[in-house]
């Protein structure tokens, strides 16, 4: 699937931050389809029982993944506050591995946003989805005297033009 656009990375966020020495270091791309993906691996320091991953690593993931979707369209202006997650556990997550994760936005109002999101191997077979509900919060609600941009500072280029998994 043809990417459109790339979201911009944080300093410290645990799947995001590309100065935090525990996470992830995810990349989100913006998709033809109108969804957000990312192409990524959890690492050893991401597990629960060996060769597999923490379930609250499998969350936050999930979680993260529901906001980046909000920002699929023509700005990154949209910020929200989780509500709820409903997260299924539907195999084991490995480590070490390549995954896919994808995310896109099911029900929008003026204040709420519904997003699925998933897990998947390369394969296409859904490790782990949730539905994650947002409240919309203006960023300076949420975090207070911190400034956006100074933290979503990362914007690195790397040419990937699209991002292929079996359907």
């Amino acid at each position: 699937m043809k990417i459109t656009g790339k979201q911009r990375n944080s300093r410290m966020c645990v799947i995001c931050g590309l100065d935090n020495p525990a996470g992830v270091r995810a990349h989100f791309y913006n998709m033809e389809d109108g969804s957000v993906m990312s192409p990524f691996r959890f690492r050893e320091e991401h597990q629960s029982y060996p060769g597999r991953v923490h379930g609250g690593m499998i969350a936050a993931m999930l979680d993260e993944l529901g906001l980046r979707a909000c920002w699929t369209g023509a700005s990154d202006e949209t910020w929200g506050v989780t509500t709820t997650i409903e997260v299924k556990y539907r195999k084991p997550v490995p480590y070490d591995t390549d995954l896919i994760a994808r995310g896109k936005i099911q029900r929008e109002t003026s204040r709420f946003v519904a997003v699925k999101t998933e897990i998947l191997d390369t394969k296409g077979n859904v490790l782990a989805d949730a539905e994650v509900k947002y409240i919309k919060m203006d960023i300076f609600k949420i975090a207070e005297g911190i400034s956006v941009h100074d933290e979503m500072c990362y914007y690195a280029e790397d040419n990937l033009t699209e991002i292929n998994f079996e359907e």
